[in-house]
């Protein structure tokens, strides 16, 4: 019998991680080769922040920059960034995750190359091949271009307000129910499955949870530990080439809820919450994972999220709507009464 099995997989070649690395990012793009123009996607703050001193480094390195100030990851302002970079050798995209998601998705649907430089840890979207687009009332995941190189200064990103760093390990954290989730679509429905990525997607979350006493305000080193699992979970996306490995039924409710209750909580936020009571549901140690979360200083309740009771019981019984994805939740979902139990049991709503 002839062997035909093959996979192609596409991952970032470059990566700096840790403090005062920001002015690696000319000398990585002189050594990959690109052509001298260069588009840097940033919003007005991310410029102040690092877009700045961005490009003075590119343009001491041999570049022409052009920059483009942005703001939501919407369809309309994805078109004007397109339209902006046709011409360009590549793009470079200075922020947090809109900003991101913009140069990697406009670095796709042009062909042309991508540079990560995240102002804020606060999901996974900084190293992994998808993009969330803003598109009339909801948003859509899209395919989107690996980056080719990441550069993640801490210097910077313990900058942020540390709520967003804290919910950035909370996304990571939900890899745990995630990939049980995988598991189960491919023993149930051979789903197709790799053992590399779960690993990798698995032992980012548990790094998270094994150090979340070192997350802490004002510490450079939580930063360090947070970006490290968020570049990794990324990178078992790019692996799997799906979503699969980081966005499990956790990921369902927090985008059933942030339709509920837009603006409300951050994504990662909702994920970490979900995540608590989809453990229950698999009779994990549920309780191992709020406590992390509360170790970290992300919510675990519908009050620290700042939405109302019911609109969990609402998020928890429309979870399975929001994409067809075979999780711990079926293709029915939970009823009210389930619902509501889960949510009481694990804390997350009032008794």
């Amino acid at each position: 019998m002839t062997f035909e099995k093959s996979k192609w997989t596409q991952l970032p070649r470059e990566i700096y991680a840790g403090h005062g690395v920001l002015g690696q990012v000319g000398p990585m793009c002189r050594r990959f080769g690109f052509g001298s123009n260069a588009l840097l996607v940033t919003g007005q703050k991310s410029y102040e922040v690092a877009g700045k001193r961005v490009k003075e480094i590119l343009e001491d390195s041999g570049f022409n920059v052009d920059v483009i100030l942005t703001s939501a990851a919407t369809m309309e302002n994805l078109d004007r960034i397109k339209d902006e970079a046709k011409g360009m050798s590549f793009l470079v995209g200075v922020g947090g995750g809109s900003k991101i998601d913009l140069a990697k998705k406009a670095s796709y649907d042009l062909g042309i190359p991508f540079i990560s430089v995240p102002t804020i840890a606060t999901h996974d979207g900084i190293a992994s091949p998808r993009a969330t687009i803003k598109n009339g009332g909801g948003s859509i995941s899209m395919d989107a271009q690996e980056p080719m190189g990441i550069v993640a200064d801490t210097e910077i990103l313990i900058q942020a307000p540390y709520r967003y760093l804290a919910a950035g390990a909370a996304d990571v954290i939900g890899n745990v129910t995630a990939i049980k989730d995988w598991e189960l679509a491919h023993k149930l429905i051979n789903e197709p499955f790799s053992s590399t990525a779960y690993g990798m997607a698995k032992y980012s979350a548990e790094f998270i949870l094994e150090n979340a006493d070192a997350i802490k305000p004002n510490l450079e080193e939580s930063a360090w530990i947070v970006v490290k699992s968020i570049m990794g979970s990324g990178m078992a996306m790019s692996i799997a080439h799906s979503s699969r490995p980081a966005s499990g039924s956790e990921h369902l409710f927090a985008h059933a809820l942030e339709k509920i209750a837009p603006g409300k909580a951050l994504h990662g936020e909702m994920v970490g919450v979900g995540t608590i009571m989809m453990m229950y549901l698999y009779g994990g140690d549920w309780k191992k994972i709020r406590d992390a979360l509360r170790m970290i200083g992300a919510p675990t309740t519908a009050r620290e999220l700042g939405v109302e009771d019911e609109e969990i019981i609402m998020a928890l019984t429309q979870a399975h709507k929001m994409r067809k994805r075979y999780t711990i939740l079926g293709m029915r979902g939970l009823t009210e009464e389930a619902a509501r139990n889960l949510a009481r049991i694990t804390g997350v709503i009032g008794r």
